[in-house]
């Protein structure tokens, strides 16, 4: 059975936290990576959309460049 959005929502949000975690990176030093890549978001910002699990493709992709990310098992 296809996933559901919110089940594709979770999978997403879930893989950017585990990145995070595995590299024990906080969201305000995700803030301050992000910004050394010419990205700009706040720290509540970035915690509202991981939250939602709802963001963009770019903004994912930016947060894998900015923490160092090259490969993704998916």
């Amino acid at each position: 059975m296809p996933m559901t959005e919110k089940e594709w929502e979770s999978r997403v949000k879930s893989t950017l936290k585990a990145e995070l975690a595995r590299r024990e990176i906080s969201y305000s030093a995700l803030v301050i990576k992000l910004y050394d890549i010419g990205v700009t978001e706040s720290e509540a910002s970035i915690k509202n959309k991981v939250s939602r699990g709802r963001f963009s493709a770019i903004f994912f992709f930016q947060c894998m460049e900015a923490i160092g990310v090259r490969a993704l098992q998916l």
